[in-house]
């Protein structure tokens, strides 16, 4: 919790006290990643750098390196299992981060959406 101090303003600057807001004992900002999204007219979504790198590695290890992918629900499955209850509870919604990291990989070129097939699968590019 930050504590706020009352000071005097040094004289001829101003006559009355200020608050001044201590940020010793407040925790350092968190690193944040833009992820993209590939609809257009829609903005990223910022989120935790420590999430993003957690989903991508998980993403990345549960999509195979073939041409023929991985289906959707598939990668939801197996991404949520190589995460330890600890990632899990900590993350929030791994569903939402899995699909949020997923779409920002795909814009980067790193993931592509099998084209004609359904349900949706993906593959590594």
């Amino acid at each position: 919790m930050p504590i706020i101090s009352q000071t005097n303003c040094p004289q001829n600057d101003c006559k009355y006290g200020v608050l001044q807001l201590n940020t010793a004992n407040m925790p350092a900002k968190e690193s944040t990643v833009l992820c993209k999204t590939p609809t257009p007219g829609k903005k990223g979504t910022r989120i935790a750098e420590w999430k993003y790198d957690c989903i991508k590695r998980a993403i990345l290890k549960a999509i195979p390196k073939n041409r023929t992918g991985i289906a959707f629900k598939e990668l939801l499955k197996r991404v949520e299992k190589s995460l330890t209850t600890e990632q899990r509870n900590t993350l929030g919604s791994t569903t939402w981060y899995t699909v949020t990291v997923k779409l920002d990989m795909e814009v980067r070129g790193e993931l592509e959406r099998i084209a004609d097939v359904s349900p949706q699968r993906i593959r590594r590019v």
